[in-house]
């Protein structure tokens, strides 16, 4: 059910807010309603630079969008050279951590000057608009410079995550044609060396497309380098430089509005990965403003995303977001927990980070390690707390603003998706009220519902599918060389709407909340029950660190429940917890949600990002068997473990 609790704006917030109030808040977002073709363009207008203004902001052919059209426009120069002629030019752009603890400031004036040596690279190599990249790296600075290089030609790049395997890394090379891949010879994750130069070695077997590979060394380990295909990153820059200082401008090309920026890969459960197509003007513009509103964006501020730039949350707001709206992004490379559990609290308290955005999953992993650690450092420079990646339990909720923002800090609960581009629900945090758990209310421009299969809204409180019923700036244009694909995926199956695939409930207040994936939704006895209600119920228990909660087929109640839960540090009976769980359960939610089955484990399979993959618990609970793709998997021996114990049960 839903928190009671309700957190009102505080005073210095509405102060300062980009929006003030919810007069504010609803003023702006009834005038996006009204006249959103007028709203997104004065917006794009008055916040972008543009080499040519668009002759029609929407065309709208559904499913299919130009916004801007006939406009030219290059992300690179908006993020880099606009801000040259300002104050910013000497301010930090990137201040990065390398997990080894080496660091680097870099200005705005140095990102300049390294993102068009980088684009003089790619040029030198024949690189051209249109072409395609593959960025395979970890977390260090060279990678939002190649992405911002690539930007800058009109090359669409594509990251592919630096934990994804060499059979995942070639199956996207191979659909998007690549030409280039940039890599480097390992990465530090948890004091170890991630070897990537060896994973693009062995990918490349069967990627006849790519005729450059380009090395960053960052490691230093030992990597084979074939001739005429690879070359190291220093070796190229350096080969560029004497041409009388030429390497250190490179104009940025005046790009279509629709020009494809970069696809990003999502995987499914089965079948071949889904390449999400991100256009230049569009996608720009909602990172940039989602910036502005959702975190109350002000020029003194270091904002924090820990997310990875392999997925859509670090393009958006560690990448063009931060750097469009000229603020201080930070970027670290290893793991939260190396070497101390207290890494992430020490970056805070050593930079002074203002902004913190971090996912529900690393919120609870914090809990469990226990609040001596946070503790232990000054965080007063923080003034706001986000969240990103999937619901966040009420207690979760609780724990992070108490412990970490210390009763004062706002919290934006954010939902969005790798289609979406950017934020499509959040609060203002000057503007709107913050209820524990509920993602609040859309942003303007977002005409959002919660529907019945048949597209029809569903009464207050009622559960339901969430839908985006008009087009907006940031959204996915098509699935690379899909388009029938996109349709039905998206747009098809609730005809004329923008199907989110995930399960929601609005309130009373009109406010969202998000109850997961629709195949996160149980059907008990008839009685439909969402996944995240009953683990926002196991981890209000004293005992519980975090929960996954899976449907499994019955043949009496269509499906039954299984939990697998971790627990805080301390001495349990498991057998005797276990049935206090379950009573637990059934008198938070009722009796027809009583769990079947509860399961004590030391870890829950998670994805880098650190999303929890119920859909392997499903799999391992219905068949014991894994067939799906784990290559975005932390751990994998989690799930070993798992399957052993399930069959020692």
């Amino acid at each position: 059910m839903a928190n009671p609790n309700v957190y009102p704006p505080s005073p210095e917030f509405v102060k300062h807010a980009h929006v003030k109030g919810m007069e504010g808040y609803r003023e702006l977002y009834q005038r996006a309603a009204d006249k959103p073709e007028e709203f997104w363009g004065e917006l794009a207008e008055k916040e972008l630079h543009w080499f040519r203004k668009w002759s029609h902001v929407l065309e709208w052919n559904p499913p299919f969008a130009k916004w801007f059209a006939g406009g030219k426009i290059n992300v690179s120069y908006n993020c880099i050279d606009r801000h040259l002629s300002t104050h910013r030019k000497n301010k930090v752009a990137i201040l990065w951590e390398g997990e080894p603890g080496d660091q680097r400031m870099i200005s705005y004036q140095e990102l300049y000057r390294l993102v068009c040596r980088f684009a003089n690279v790619l040029k030198s190599r024949g690189l051209k608009a249109g072409d395609r990249a593959i960025v395979y790296t970890g977390m260090v600075p060279e990678l939002p410079v190649a992405l911002l290089a690539c930007a800058r030609l009109g090359i669409t790049h594509s990251v592919v995550f630096g934990g994804f395997s060499a059979e995942a890394l070639k199956t996207r090379i191979q659909d998007l044609e690549a030409l280039v891949v940039i890599t480097q010879d390992g990465a530090w994750r948890r004091g170890k060396e991630v070897r990537l130069k060896d994973a693009v070695d062995e990918s490349l077997t069967e990627c006849p497309s790519v005729r450059d590979v380009i090395v960053l060394k960052r490691t230093g380990g030992a990597v084979s380098m074939k001739e005429g295909r690879d070359h190291w990153w220093h070796a190229l820059d350096e080969g560029i430089e004497g041409a009388a200082g030429a390497a250190e401008t490179c104009p940025a090309e005046p790009l279509d509005s629709e020009h494809p920026l970069y696809v990003l890969y999502t995987s499914g459960t089965t079948g071949k990965p889904k390449g999400i197509v991100h256009t230049t003007g569009g996608y720009l513009l909602q990172a940039h403003m989602t910036m502005k509103w959702v975190f109350d964006l002000r020029d003194q501020d270091t904002f924090w995303c820990t997310a990875d730039i392999g997925w859509v949350t670090g393009h958006s707001y560690i990448v063009y977001g931060p750097l469009s709206a000229g603020a201080t992004t930070v970027m670290y490379e290893g793991a939260p927990d190396f070497p101390q559990p207290d890494r992430f609290w020490r970056i805070i308290e050593k930079y002074r980070v203002n902004i913190f955005y971090t996912s529900p999953t690393a919120v609870r992993s914090f809990l469990k390690q226990g609040e001596q650690w946070p503790n232990a450092h000054d965080m007063s420079s923080l003034r706001l707390l986000g969240s990103v990646g999937e619901p966040i339990n009420p207690a979760a909720w609780e724990w992070y603003h108490k412990v970490i923002g210390k009763d004062r800090c706002p919290i934006v609960d954010t939902w969005w998706q790798t289609e979406t581009g950017g934020i499509m629900i959040a609060p203002m945090p000057g503007a709107v009220p913050l209820k524990p758990g509920s993602g609040t209310l859309p942003m303007p421009g977002i005409l959002a519902d919660v529907v019945d299969i048949e597209g029809k809204p569903v009464a207050a409180n009622q559960e339901g599918f969430l839908i985006i019923q008009r087009p907006w700036p940031g959204m996915a244009r098509t699935l690379w060389r899909e388009p029938e694909r996109y349709k039905q995926q998206y747009w098809e199956r609730i005809p004329g709407m923008y199907l989110a695939g995930d399960a929601a409930r609005r309130d009373e207040d009109g406010y969202y909340w998000i109850l997961g994936r629709v195949d996160d939704v149980m059907n008990i006895s008839g009685h439909r029950l969402s996944t995240m209600e009953v683990e926002s119920a196991l981890v209000r228990h004293p005992a519980v660190a975090e929960a996954a909660v899976v449907g499994k087929p019955h043949e009496i109640t269509g499906q039954s429940m299984a939990c697998f839960v971790t627990l805080k540090k301390g001495t349990w009976n498991h057998d005797e917890l276990a049935e206090e769980l379950r009573k637990w359960v059934a008198h938070e939610i009722g009796s027809f949600a009583k769990p079947e089955q509860i399961r004590f484990t030391d870890a829950l399979p998670k994805t880098r990002s650190g999303k929890i993959m119920r859909r392997l618990l499903r799999e391992i609970v219905t068949s014991n068997s894994v067939t799906g793709d784990v290559t975005t998997l932390e751990d994998l021996s989690v799930v070993t473990r798992l399957s052993a114990q399930h069959d020692e049960e």
